[in-house]
């Protein structure tokens, strides 16, 4: 299987304001150019692109080409269930959405510590097995939001699980949230091949810092910035696909430009992929150090630098444009121990205990303002 798989996640609408209204024409062109190519992946799911997503798959993929010359992927979402009748037919709505018949791989979504019991209280991933013994599923797995230690916990309690499906890019490969890195190495050591999803950020490493950009474009003028993500992602060695959730034929040339012939980075283009995360990351919110002077005698147990890194994180990725981010679910599991951002009563301690004298009342109000809801 080539490199590169089709999210359908982002798909070019008729109506910015209505992600629903998809523009279908332009899909079926983009569908077209993937698979003249050779290149056969698509991803969808129940929620993307305003619900309309496992639909218009069916109608710019299933009823164009034979069932054998594509590879269709969808998912089971926690919210979306609360019983094991209601589990049971949104696959069966899925099977009729979509018309595929069977699907080559199914996914257990967004699993994290908050959805793993529920998985396990009505019995899914026993469930998807059951599925794969009926031919309905080809291959078994589950996409992760959450530390590799879980991982790592759900991978030895689940060995039946084929695949993974993760969060990698060079930004988030350190990153004490996403752990990208960790996460992949886990993978690695269960032998489970790796899905990558929002390998681009969402679009943050597709716009980058213009001193990045250059450093980018003097190495390679004639590649995208987007490209750089894409074949960073690409280039780990048990990466079986990497997900692109293009927007427009312009973002599918692009990607098959460079993905179609796909040569791997060099260590010297990895190390630049990494100049450039310590550029982005340079460009901070809050100035926070992470000491905890702040946490110490807190009222309100806030958890305070571990929101001001989620906080700086979503800063960056101009989150005004881009809707919501897997931080949202970082805070609330965080939530779970601490103090929210909302809960601040203005005592001022913290503020008497910064080394860096930062306006730290000031700032949970801002991510109150972004995270609490």
């Amino acid at each position: 299987m080539k490199k590169l798989g089709f999210g359908l996640m982002r798909m070019p609408t008729l109506d910015k304001s209505n992600p629903a209204n998809v523009d279908v024409e332009q899909v079926k062109k983009m569908v077209d150019l993937f698979m003249e190519k050779g290149f056969t992946y698509f991803d969808t799911a129940i929620m993307y692109n305003g619900f309309a997503s496992q639909s218009v798959a069916k109608t710019a993929l299933v009823d164009r080409y034979p069932r054998d010359s594509f590879t269709l992927a969808t998912k089971l979402h926690a919210g979306f269930f609360n019983s094991f009748e209601e589990r049971d037919k949104i696959f069966d709505d899925q099977l009729q959405q979509t018309g595929a018949g069977y699907f080559d791989y199914y996914l257990l979504h967004g699993i994290e510590a908050s959805m793993l019991p529920k998985y396990e209280q009505f019995d899914c991933f026993d469930w998807l097995l059951d599925k794969k013994a009926q031919g309905l599923v080809k291959h078994a797995g589950f996409s992760f939001h959450d530390c590799a230690e879980l991982l790592d916990e759900i991978l030895t309690k689940h060995p039946e699980m084929e695949f993974v499906q993760l969060q990698i890019n060079y930004l988030d490969w350190e990153s004490e949230w996403v752990q990208s890195r960790a996460c992949y190495e886990v993978a690695v050591k269960h032998g489970k091949p790796v899905i990558v999803m929002e390998p681009v950020k969402g679009g943050t490493l597709a716009n980058v810092p213009p001193v990045a950009e250059k450093r980018l474009k003097d190495h390679a003028p004639d590649l995208s910035v987007s490209s750089w993500a894409i074949r960073f992602a690409a280039s780990l060695d048990h990466v079986m696909v990497v997900l692109s959730g293009m927007s427009n034929v312009e973002q599918m040339e692009d990607n098959l430009s460079y993905m179609d012939d796909f040569k791997p980075l060099t260590e010297a283009e990895k190390a630049l992929c990494f100049q450039v995360a310590d550029i982005i990351n340079g460009q901070i919110a809050v100035p926070c150090t992470g000491c905890s002077y702040c946490t110490d005698g807190c009222p309100a147990k806030i958890a305070i630098p571990q929101y001001f890194s989620l906080y700086n994180e979503d800063m960056r990725e101009n989150l005004g444009e881009k809707g919501w981010t897997a931080n949202f679910s970082n805070y609330d599991i965080l939530t779970e121990k601490f103090g929210r951002a909302k809960d601040c009563v203005e005592c001022g301690q913290c503020e008497g205990v910064c080394p860096q004298h930062l306006p730290i009342i000031e700032t949970l109000k801002a991510v109150s303002k972004h995270f609490d809801h």
